[in-house]
């Protein structure tokens, strides 16, 4: 098992592309702590690990708050007694619409979850990383962030912050062997999809995906492989990378 006696966190784990990491994860022998600020769904996904075999618990955990990524960290130690992998996959969006009618309320949640949230995990876990000799971090962006259109411009402007945050941080960490990376999902069949596109409808899925060489939207699946690669010992000489894991959407 690539992730044997690993301890990750995974936030933002209730559904989509966190579901589909900590599951695989999981299966990988790792022990995940799965983060959502909806209990029933976390603790769905905690369940459902188990049932399958594997070692989950829930926590329940606001990312944009630094009292609660400091809680995380602590029920984490509490649980497995260390932490190796940070995934900091929990993501918001507005809707899709002109960037002059978002919010002020709206942009604020954005920036807070989307960003913020790496403010607070670095905060919190890489000093325990550097005590303990190292750890991964590996963070959700998006292909928004490498090729931005219109009517997202706020959540494109925070994936845009993630990766380039993610890059200075891998420099700084690096002399404490803490890894930092990033995977840059193009639109994924998840519960978010509907606020990407403004209006779920087969006419707007179909324009989408036409963007995507592939032809098909993300899946779980796929972004968990990759997150599995970059948390690997395998990948123990990689960082400020940023992985598009996206059917050629970014080419």
């Amino acid at each position: 098992m690539r992730l044997a006696d690993k301890v990750a966190i995974v936030t933002g784990a209730g559904s989509g592309f966190g579901e589909g990491i900590a599951t695989r994860f999981a299966a990988e022998g790792a022990k995940v702590v799965v983060n959502d600020v909806d209990s029933a769904h976390g603790e769905r996904v905690a369940a459902a690990i188990r049932q399958a075999g594997g070692q989950a618990t829930f926590v329940r955990a606001d990312v944009s708050r630094g009292d609660d990524v400091k809680a995380l960290l602590q029920a984490t130690l509490a649980a497995y007694g260390r932490l190796d992998i940070q995934i900091n996959n929990a993501g918001v969006s507005h809707r899709n619409q002109s960037m002059l009618t978002v919010p002020e309320d709206e942009f604020d949640r954005v920036y807070a979850v989307n960003v913020k949230s790496l403010y607070w995990t670095a905060q919190h876990m890489a000093p325990h990383f550097r005590d303990n000799g190292g750890g991964v971090f590996i963070n959700i962006a998006s292909t928004g962030g490498v090729r931005p259109r219109p009517g997202l411009v706020w959540y494109n402007g925070t994936k845009g912050a993630v990766i380039v945050t993610s890059r200075a941080m891998a420099v700084e960490l690096a002399p404490h062997r803490i890894r930092v990376n990033v995977i840059n999902p193009v639109a994924g069949d998840t519960p978010l999809l509907a606020t990407f596109m403004g209006e779920d409808t087969p006419e707007i899925r179909a324009k989408f995906v036409s963007t995507i060489p592939l032809g098909r939207f993300s899946q779980p699946r796929d972004i968990a492989n990759a997150a599995l690669f970059l948390a690997s010992d395998e990948a123990d000489f990689i960082t400020g990378a940023c992985l598009e894991v996206d059917g050629g959407r970014c080419v």
